[in-house]
């Protein structure tokens, strides 16, 4: 069976022509919260397989030819697109409010090799890279009332900005005399603290970083009030004609592309072009 093909392009291009908003809340979980992030989940996953008014056996079959990865609470991403990007959502209850990324540091890129991956991500396909997307939207009273979708290397620095922080964390922890450490995922894990030996001491990494409604606010009244994609341009003339021919052919006042110029996480002093793509409500 052949994947279906999506990308960035054709999930906004389907938002632009939906008006149901709705974010479900018959998730799994039994945390009012909770159920609204995973609603927000699906509603992507949807909004890229186009599959909103499907059956549920229907959408089942349609999220299985789209993504090879469909991800778990613990572990980024909460998608990947076979062949395409990696996608992590998050829900937050303002849009210019912090998001919280908890244990996972801000990523540009998603590497096979990260061991915070899960095994099932990491084998799902052959791959070593891909593009990451954050998937960023206010949901209240089951409604998403705002969206951002933001690539990673608009909007984080390289993965050894992040790692020198833990790795100076963790060296701090190793130089503690009398410690035992424990190899983990997280900043540090100190065995056997105290004379007994039956206190353990975990040191867990809590990421938050500002909301891209804050970070690209230099763009100012050229923000989308109901939702805003922004990637860099070397990014969009990577997709095909095909995609950008249906996306550029919309026409509607609420909805405009824009050559804009980001600061480079790396380095703000200089600005790599970009394209924002933005909707109103």
């Amino acid at each position: 069976m052949m994947p279906n093909y999506t990308d960035s392009l054709m999930a906004f291009a389907t938002l632009i022509t939906r008006t149901a908003r709705e974010v479900s809340t018959n998730a799994t979980s039994h945390n009012r919260m909770n159920r609204m992030g995973e609603g927000l989940e699906d509603f992507i996953k949807d909004l890229y397989c186009n599959s909103f008014d499907l059956s549920v056996e229907q959408r089942m079959q349609k999220h299985s030819q789209t993504f090879s990865w469909l991800g778990n609470q613990n572990n980024v991403p909460d998608a990947m697109i076979y062949d395409g990007d990696a996608i992590e959502v998050k829900k937050v209850e303002n849009i210019k409010n912090s998001v919280q990324l908890n244990s996972s540091f801000p990523k540009n890129k998603l590497y096979a090799d990260d061991t915070r991956i899960s095994a099932g991500c990491r084998t799902c396909e052959n791959w070593s890279e891909r593009d990451l997307l954050y998937a960023i939207g206010q949901v209240n009273n089951s409604e998403l009332r705002k969206l951002w979708l933001v690539y990673g290397d608009c909007y984080a620095a390289d993965k050894e900005v992040y790692a020198a922080v833990g790795d100076t964390m963790t060296a701090g922890l190793q130089s503690l005399p009398g410690v035992t450490l424990e190899e983990t995922n997280e900043l540090g894990r100190v065995n056997r603290v105290d004379p007994l030996g039956i206190t353990d001491l975990r040191v867990r990494g809590m990421w938050i970083i500002r909301s891209p409604e804050k970070v690209f606010e230099y763009f100012s009244d050229d923000l989308g009030s109901f939702a805003n994609m922004l990637m860099l341009t070397r990014k969009y003339e990577s997709f095909p004609d095909s995609s950008k021919s249906q996306i550029e052919s919309l026409t509607s006042e609420r909805f405009r592309i824009l050559d804009k110029a980001v600061q480079d996480p790396n380095n703000p002093a200089r600005l790599l072009p970009a394209k924002l793509f933005a909707l109103n409500q």
